[in-house]
């Protein structure tokens, strides 16, 4: 892969490869189809591809689109949606002047060959409601000044970010309970600092679950 690049829109570029065979100049549409399958295939080994090509492997991000909006984790994310082999093969539309296909010719365009059409937004709204974004990783007992709490530790499955979660009582989803969302501050929730409230507020929002008997901070 290309690590240094000045693609305008950070895509990851990588060497550009050749079926090793089957292919004459290797730029005619078939000629390509053939290094896309050979690439693919499973068992596929170095030397089956050639280097340089007419074809250009792009490499998605981890996390897919709700890392990077991209059409390459666009077609990653669709072919994994479809219980597929995580891969994809992209291309422009062209209008007949030369210039790119935007969404009024690709309308066009689907309905005279009977295609679909979806958005990059579609899948991400898709992902963001169906997809497992959260892994819950630890719980403990913590007793505190203002009652006991449980503790449970959760790490984001895109980014890989940590979140807790203190928990008191046993919230139900068919009943409303109380619920904070603190912004982590160190210095104020760890240290007391008096250049913030971040503490007091965490402290008075513990003292509030605690008063009711259920509810839940993150």
């Amino acid at each position: 892969m290309v690590s240094n690049t000045n693609s305008k829109f950070k895509t990851n570029f990588t060497i550009s490869i050749e079926a090793a065979e089957g292919v004459t100049t290797g730029i005619s549409a078939y000629d390509r189809a053939h290094t896309i399958r050979t690439a693919i295939a499973d068992g596929a080994r170095a030397e089956d591809i050639h280097t340089p090509g007419h074809v250009f492997p792009l490499v998605g991000r981890d996390g897919g689109l709700l890392v990077r909006a991209g059409h390459t984790e666009a077609s990653i994310d669709l072919a994994r949606m479809a219980g597929l082999k995580p891969a994809g093969v992209i291309c422009e539309i062209m209008n007949e002047d030369g210039t790119m296909s935007r969404m009024p010719e690709l309308k066009k365009f689907a309905k005279k060959h009977n295609l679909k059409v979806g958005s990059i937004a579609d899948v991400i709204s898709h992902r963001l409601q169906h997809d497992s974004l959260v892994r819950r990783e630890v719980e403990v007992r913590m007793p505190t000044e203002f009652g006991e709490f449980r503790l449970i530790g959760y790490t984001n499955a895109v980014d890989k970010a940590e979140h807790v979660a203190l928990v008191m009582g046993e919230p139900d989803a068919e009943r409303a309970c109380l619920v904070r969302v603190h912004s982590e501050c160190l210095t104020g929730d760890v240290f007391g600092s008096r250049r913030c409230d971040c503490g007091s507020q965490l402290h008075a929002a513990m003292r509030q679950v605690a008063a009711a008997g259920e509810g839940v901070i993150l």
